[in-house]
């Protein structure tokens, strides 16, 4: 059970994904085809961080691209307590082992993670933290945001992280954006019944509990139905695999990555690399992604995909048109076993109906408590504010 891959200082208050670059340490993105990759430059979160005085602590496990449930895929083997999947970094939080992490959201890994573990997490709206030094796998929607046992500590660590960066060509132009806390009185607050319905009964006792918490702090919750999520949930899928497929074609052996011993030419090269260098979950993802760009299913998948995405962002600026955030599970069930790797590619991909609408759209979102809330574009303040309301109830 390895926590960290590389581990940088012992007085280091905050870690990062293993897909951050971090100068002259290894970003292995939890796969053997990167395993020798050592950056040349440190991504520019990591740059503002130790600008500001932080010290990293190391380079914490993910699972292969960060397309998994908890890390499970990791080259490295997955981490459990108590016979339970944990994230890494997720984990080193909630002991109290580091401040805070950084961690790239791909496909909802961290805000799973800050579920089954405890605490918060921040996806920020996307392009306001830079994605400069992250190794790209869909560039439409990862995001890098920030682990934390309490909002507090959240919005510290994401007020030094965000900005615009001129390397970055999705980075907005803000220098900065404001992350003040306020209260959540009189703020209203709307739970989608069709995630609420999918999940266990556990997930849906949080999810309630969470709502009661925000009424007594004076939030409105009322309920919605927004059947459109399984069509966003199959569009989101589709998207990820085409843009993965497209960012991991670089990985061939030959201008990066692991290279095989075994070939006698440039086809068994390329062939024989990608199969010992990459894991399951990555060639399942890979043959998907080809699949659905192929020239007999672009029309019919990916190009309907991303007119669903347009459909997903319409319907929930009508939603915050009367809500200030959306209330939803973040995953089916608390605890998740580990499991036949066979098994990876369709558990990891059944569990984004409940992290989809984030990534396809590129909202906010919070986890907190074990739920999720979801904002308006530029409202990530809205969310510290919800989370922050209800851990001061719990203080006092």
């Amino acid at each position: 059970m390895k926590y960290y891959i590389s581990e940088i200082s012992a007085k280091g208050s905050v870690a990062v994904d293993d897909n951050i670059l971090v100068k002259g340490t290894p970003a292995s993105c939890g796969s053997r085809m990167l395993e020798s990759f050592v950056p040349l430059f440190n991504a520019e979160a990591v740059d503002r961080l130790i600008n500001a005085g932080y010290e990293i602590s190391g380079k914490t496990n993910i699972g292969e691209f960060s397309l998994d449930l908890l890390g499970e895929t990791s080259y490295f083997g997955e981490c459990t307590e108590n016979g339970n999947l944990v994230s890494a970094a997720a984990s080193l939080v909630a002991k109290g082992d580091i401040d805070a992490a950084v961690n790239t959201d791909v496909s909802g890994y961290p805000r799973r993670a800050a579920a089954v573990s405890g605490i918060d997490f921040l996806k920020p709206t996307y392009g306001t933290v830079s994605r400069y030094g992250i190794v790209a796998a869909v560039c439409s929607a990862e995001q890098i945001g920030v682990s934390a046992k309490n909002a507090k500590k959240v919005k510290e660590l994401i007020s030094v992280i965000a900005g615009h960066d001129s390397k970055d060509g999705t980075s907005l132009p803000a220098d900065s954006y404001s992350y003040e806390l306020t209260s959540a009185s009189g703020m209203k607050v709307c739970i989608i019944k069709e995630l609420f319905d999918k999940a266990s009964d556990d997930v849906k006792k949080s999810v309630s509990d969470y709502a009661d918490k925000l009424r007594s702090v004076g939030v409105t919750v009322d309920e919605v139905s927004v059947p459109e999520v399984f069509a966003i949930h199959a569009a989101w899928n589709i998207l990820l695999c085409a843009e993965f497929c497209n960012n991991v074609s670089r990985f061939d052996g030959v201008k990066y990555g692991y290279r095989s011993e075994n070939y006698k030419n440039i086809d068994e090269l390329y062939v024989n690399s990608r199969t010992e260098g990459f894991g399951f979950i990555t060639k399942a993802s890979v043959l998907y992604g080809s699949d659905v760009l192929s020239k007999g299913r672009y029309n019919d998948c990916y190009d309907k995909a991303l007119r669903i995405r347009r459909v997903a962002l319409n319907k929930m600026k009508e939603l915050f048109a009367s809500y200030n955030a959306v209330l939803t599970p973040v995953c089916s069930q608390k605890n998740y076993q580990p499991y036949e790797i066979c098994d990876a590619f369709e558990k990891a991909y059944d569990e984004n109906l409940f992290t989809a609408i984030p990534s396809i759209t590129g909202l906010p979102a919070m986890v907190t408590k074990g739920v999720q809330l979801i904002a308006d574009s530029f409202c990530d303040a809205t969310l510290l504010s919800l989370a922050d309301s209800v851990e001061e109830t719990e203080v006092m």
